[in-house]
């Protein structure tokens, strides 16, 4: 199938690792033209070298701190400079720590916000004059907890719900524009963040993080964690022009852990 991607300018947030630059790969791959962003230049420096061994298009980055919106503007700036009006936006953001509600204050919270809510506000409104022109793509990363909470994790817990909610009226918003605009929900996808994650459970529960994988993978109908290419190759059909009919709905990819009726 041609995801009608060649050619097209995707401003993929949070992509010098994880599951970002997987998503940045692959839309490499179909022939987009990717800018990549995240705090580290020099993990950036390393993505954009490995990006473009397989891209057609021209993969250009710019360091940024989403949380910081001068920062964002600058980044929406650049990119129109290197690659043109922007067709596509990935926004995505690295998890707030772990830990339950007695664990944090106010600027845990407020940091949350910032971080994983309103970045995907400031990134989206940034763009949405060049998305308003000939219609586009947005994606907003959020979690499968958006179905099934996670047991310790209540900052991202109830931020990526967040995420659900501002997809949902956008869609209904951005509609008339021929702007799609949809949520994507990862389960237990084998990255640097899980790892971690799985490292912290571990340490609270006093065993060791190949226990903690182990009953996680109990509980994957497909008996194993997500490798983020797999991710990458749903999300790049959610940003193409193939999706043409869906918007306002969360799309689950996590083997089908999360076990619920109702959508």
């Amino acid at each position: 199938m041609d995801l009608g991607l060649r050619g097209k300018n995707a401003l993929v947030v949070a992509s010098s690792q994880g599951l970002g630059k997987a998503v940045a790969m692959e839309l490499a791959k179909e022939g987009a033209n990717v800018m990549l962003t995240s705090r580290n230049e020099a993990s950036l420096q390393e993505a954009k070298s490995e990006i473009e061994q397989v891209a057609s298009g021209t993969v250009a980055y710019y360091a940024c701190d989403i949380t910081k919106v001068d920062d964002i503007k600058a980044l929406v700036a650049e990119t129109r400079k290197r690659l043109g009006k922007i067709d596509i936006l990935l926004n995505n953001a690295g998890g707030p720590p772990s830990g339950v509600f007695d664990d944090f204050e106010d600027q845990d919270w407020e940091a949350a916000f910032e971080l994983n809510l309103l970045s995907y506000v400031r990134m989206i409104r940034e763009v949405l004059p060049d998305l308003k022109e000939s219609g586009g793509r947005i994606a907003n990363v959020a979690s499968s907890s958006v179905k099934r909470p996670i047991p310790n994790l209540i900052l991202s817990n109830t931020f990526r719900n967040a995420i659900v909610g501002l997809t949902k009226s956008l869609a209904e918003e951005l509609g008339p524009d021929n702007i799609l605009i949809n949520v994507v929900a990862p389960g237990t996808i084998e990255t640097g963040r899980i790892q971690q994650l799985n490292q912290d459970r571990a340490d609270k529960a006093g065993t060791s993080v190949e226990d903690v994988k182990a009953a996680t993978m109990k509980d994957i109908p497909l008996g194993r964690l997500g490798e983020p290419e797999e991710f990458a190759k749903a999300v790049a059909f959610i940003l193409s022009d193939a999706n043409s009919y869906i918007t306002g709905t969360t799309l689950l990819i996590d083997g089908g852990a999360a076990k619920v009726i109702a959508s």
